[in-house]
């Protein structure tokens, strides 16, 4: 299953169906959130996995926790609101009010539940990293850099394809902003996953300041 797969495919839309029913967001709304922060989250991990303590920190929580069975059974995304919280917490750390405020800007998801939205979505992402981890036997802490790497990188080759079928979810729900050459969401996306105008991340602030923060660039 690729980052696409779980964004469009069954998964994604069971919760963003279940999310839609809980929080009255519009299911393409939830969708396009899960398209950005999926992407983001993956790489906030990535640049934590550089810390051995940190990646062995991912490993053990990986190997516990996130096995990979919420994206056969979806419906565990209700159940495990507290724990995504706490996920994000400690991933994006003194950032996570900036994220979540550039999140809801970006996606019309009102600031009140931003948070818990992102929440629900956050062991569905863990999730898919800890089946990918499995499908590629990485057993140690020490390939999970190169594991999340890969998976951003096989995402960027989906997303620079002529359909850009990503951007296309973003510019559907948000009327064509995440297609627009002025940046928003298509060039945060493309900034995560590698494709995006760099230049244009930096300057349009924001989450493709921070990402650009992340990334040195």
């Amino acid at each position: 299953m690729s980052l696409l797969d779980l964004i469009t495919g069954s998964t994604g839309n069971q919760v963003a169906q279940q999310a839609e029913n809980k929080f009255g967001i519009s299911k393409n709304q939830i969708i396009a959130l899960l398209a950005v922060a999926a992407p983001l989250v993956i790489s906030y991990l990535r640049k934590k996995s550089e810390d051995p303590k940190e990646a062995d920190a991912l490993n053990n929580a990986l190997d516990k926790d996130h096995n990979g069975s919420i994206l056969t059974d979806p419906s565990q995304a209700l159940n495990r609101e507290q724990e995504g919280n706490s996920i994000l917490d400690h991933i994006f750390g003194g950032q996570k009010t900036t994220v979540e405020n550039q999140l809801s800007q970006n996606t019309g998801i009102s600031s009140d539940k931003i948070g818990p939205v992102l929440a629900m979505l956050a062991p569905v992402i863990m999730g898919y990293i800890g089946q990918q981890k499995q499908a590629n036997n990485v057993t140690s802490s020490g390939g999970l850099g190169d594991l999340l790497s890969g998976i951003l990188g096989s995402s960027s080759q989906q997303t620079q394809a002529s359909d850009n079928p990503l951007s296309n979810i973003l510019g559907s729900v948000l009327g064509g902003a995440a297609q627009s050459s002025g940046g928003g969401l298509g060039d945060i996306l493309g900034s995560v996953l590698g494709g995006g105008n760099q230049q244009q991340s930096q300057q349009q602030g924001g989450i493709g300041g921070l990402l650009g923060s992340i990334f040195g660039k």
